[in-house]
């Protein structure tokens, strides 16, 4: 029940974020970072582009949960720490602007991934593999240009790296600490 409570609060607040004068707010800027507005590094990953942008990423969010069926609190937590990590990570590449939750969910994928790969079952291993494969690829090869397309906006793959980088390190990091645990 909480989990899905933190998923529509979640939902909500990207929806609310689709107003333009709320976009504007929340969007990730790197001038607007470099003059001290640090919350968009955060906010930024909760606003975006346009409502199929919003809807994909929102679908991705749930289908996320339902899948790994995480506890609130430890969804909660990525959620926000990857986050940052990719809105830190964007700054260290040449975007200037950018919005959307995508970077966030492959690092949410790849950490619930990771972890129960980890915790012996087999056949994540080829989840976590895979969403290696699919950034590898995006960024040498690119995204589609259907998904540009659709989106209106160039897909950042650098998010997609930085999100998969922190969801591993935060796995192999917490790993040992949730061995111990139980």
């Amino acid at each position: 029940m909480r989990l899905i409570f933190l998923l529509l609060t979640v939902s909500l607040l990207c929806i609310a974020l689709q107003s333009p004068n709320l976009t504007a707010l929340a969007e990730w800027r790197a001038d607007y970072i470099e003059q001290g507005q640090w919350m968009r590094i955060l906010s930024g990953n909760f606003a975006h582009t346009n409502f199929a942008h919003l809807t994909m990423n929102l679908a991705a969010l749930w289908i996320i949960a339902f899948i790994f069926r995480p506890s609130a609190r430890s969804y909660a937590t990525l959620l926000l720490l990857i986050s940052i990590g990719v809105g830190i990570g964007i700054l260290y590449t040449p975007i200037q602007h950018y919005v959307g939750l995508s970077g966030t969910l492959h690092g949410l994928f790849a950490y619930y991934a990771l972890r129960e790969a980890l915790q012996g079952r087999l056949s994540s291993w080829v989840l976590v593999v895979g969403v290696i494969v699919k950034v590898a690829c995006e960024l040498t090869v690119g995204s589609p240009i259907s998904t540009a397309e659709m989106i209106n906006a160039r897909v950042a793959v650098e998010a997609h790296l930085f999100g998969v980088v922190n969801g591993i390190l935060f796995a192999l990091v917490s790993y040992p600490l949730y061995k111990s645990a139980r």
